[in-house]
């Protein structure tokens, strides 16, 4: 009962800055000091409240509390770090690992009393005795009348709860905090490292709102972490999980896509790839905020015909973006070359980027608020994604890769950006798979086959589906010689093409003689 004395005494005191309560009157939110976690709390946090910030060791919670202290003291606030469980010297070396210093935040280390002394008198943290309670308690309190801060970083619950001993107190111990804080408004983050019961719901059912930091195992390439914000009493949030890492500016979080929250106004037109045959088997072209898939056998071309729309796309001023998961960017660049599409030397180098992406070190939300990045910032207006295959390589499973493409081209589409991507069927000719169906996302649909004839491999392109304009249902023989591509006439005269193996049905039909051509 001592404890809990102390903390009713200090409950009386009226130390507390006026600005606290009236930050907490007004209802302002709080900047964690990481953007895109303002966003998904709509603001920021509500001052003058209790939040828990809980995740295993090693998901970040530290750092995301030093740059919660920070953008309080930037923004001119008291900040107090009130730390049982790592040393004065740890933190201030983690801060440094990322640029920070600690000058204007002021740290409590309530390990250095027990760490000294002699071995009959010595108290640890991690000794659940209610003198050491008592003293810790009383060190802390009075630190905080002392200091009288605006935020506070209590790091980290796992030892009180070995100080408290059992539940009961460790309850009450939890309550008293709570009411110590909200009388002052003191905005107070505590973290968890989970390390306890996982049962154990007590201080989700106390805080005023819950953060979970995640670490999701992977059998390759980096740890992928989500955050998830569990409640957040009397405000509304982002729901779901949002993929965050680790950087050199430390923690960055990455919204989850909603496409409902992006809306341009743009002219719905028609554009072309320079080839008039192309365009002519689409309708037209590709229109404008639309999603077009590209698929086929690897090999046979789909690279290159993303690569044909998004060059055509510069040459009107337009700024476009290749982003490719399977080929080297200069084995591409070279490729393209020899076939008249430039793709990297372009009068403004602006118009076109090509990037080569690393499924295993990139997630998907980082990836999409990337590509959302260009849109607002460089204005993107075409986009090619090189292949699917590759960038569901960075998903946990298929059905996620869905989702998050699902909301990534709804985003690209009512922004007005046209998406080309490319999907590689496994198998050459026959009956092939594609390792994902995503044909119903797209709008447009370009099926692209090899066929042997007259003792060739020949390649052959058609159009399955056109949401926006009235395509050809002709399929068409598609070559790349020299420094062409070039599309021939519909072959009429041949069945099966879509088999591999066709037939020749009719041998004085225009097509036949087209074919027959060809092969002299």
């Amino acid at each position: 009962m001592q404890v809990e004395s102390t903390l009713c005494c200090a409950v009386t005191s009226e130390t507390q800055d006026y600005m606290n309560f009236k930050a907490k009157r007004e209802g302002r939110r709080l900047s964690t000091g990481c953007h895109g976690l303002d966003l998904i709390l709509q603001g920021g946090l509500p001052a003058g409240q209790m939040y828990l910030l809980e995740g295993d060791p090693g998901t970040g919670k530290t750092t995301l509390a030093m740059q919660f202290m920070l953008a309080g003291a930037m923004e001119g606030e008291q900040t107090l770090y009130i730390t049982l469980s790592e040393s004065m010297e740890e933190l201030q070396s983690a801060a440094a690992s990322h640029g920070w210093g600690l000058e204007r935040v002021p740290i409590l280390e309530l390990t250095s009393d027990e760490l000294a002394g002699d071995e009959d008198t010595q108290y640890t943290v991690f000794h659940p005795s209610e003198v050491e309670l008592v003293s810790t308690m009383r060190r802390m309190l009075a630190e905080v009348e002392r200091v009288n801060p605006h935020r506070v970083v209590f790091d980290s619950l796992s030892e009180l709860r070995l100080l408290a001993g059992d539940s009961v107190r460790y309850r009450r111990q939890l309550l008293a905090l709570k009411s110590f804080f909200a009388q002052r408004a003191i905005t107070v983050l505590i973290l968890d490292d989970r390390t306890g019961d996982g049962k154990d719901k007590q201080l989700q059912s106390i805080a005023h709102g819950v953060l979970r930091l995640q670490k999701l195992p992977r059998e390759y390439g980096v740890t992928r972490r989500n955050i998830e914000v569990l409640k957040l009493r009397g405000s509304a949030y982002r729901e779901g999980f949002h993929d965050y890492a680790i950087r050199t500016e430390g923690v960055v979080v990455y919204p989850r896509v909603i496409a409902s929250e992006h809306r341009d106004s743009f002219v719905a037109e028609m554009f072309t790839s320079n080839v008039p045959e192309l365009d002519a088997l689409l309708g037209g072209g590709l229109q404008r905020g639309t999603s077009n898939l590209v698929i086929g056998p690897t090999g046979v071309g789909k690279s290159t015909i993303a690569a044909l729309y998004a060059a055509a796309a510069t040459t009107r001023g337009e700024r476009a973006a290749i982003f490719t998961f399977d080929e080297l960017v200069g084995t591409l660049s070279r490729r393209c070359t020899q076939l008249g599409v430039i793709i990297d030397d372009m009068t403004e180098p602006a118009k076109m980027s090509v990037e080569q992406i690393d499924p295993a070190e990139l997630s998907p939300g980082e990836f999409a608020v990337r590509i959302l990045k260009m849109v607002d910032e460089q204005g993107l207006r075409v986009l090619v994604l090189d292949s699917l295959n590759g960038y569901m390589q960075s998903m946990a499973g298929e059905q996620e890769l869905i989702l998050h493409l699902h909301e990534l081209l709804g985003c690209l589409n009512l922004r007005g950006v046209t998406t080309i991507m490319t999907l590689a069927q496994s198998g050459l000719v026959g009956n092939m798979q594609a390792p994902v169906n995503v044909s119903y996302l797209a709008d447009c649909v370009i099926l692209m086959r090899y066929f042997e004839a007259f003792g060739e491999v020949r390649q052959a392109i058609s159009v399955l589906k056109n949401r926006s304009a009235e395509h050809e249902r002709t399929i068409r023989e598609l070559s790349f010689k020299g420094d062409k591509i070039t599309v021939g006439d519909p072959l009429h005269s041949f069945q099966g093409i879509l088999t591999g193996v066709p037939n020749l049905v009719d041998a004085t039909m225009p097509g036949a003689a087209v074919v027959g051509a060809a092969r002299e």
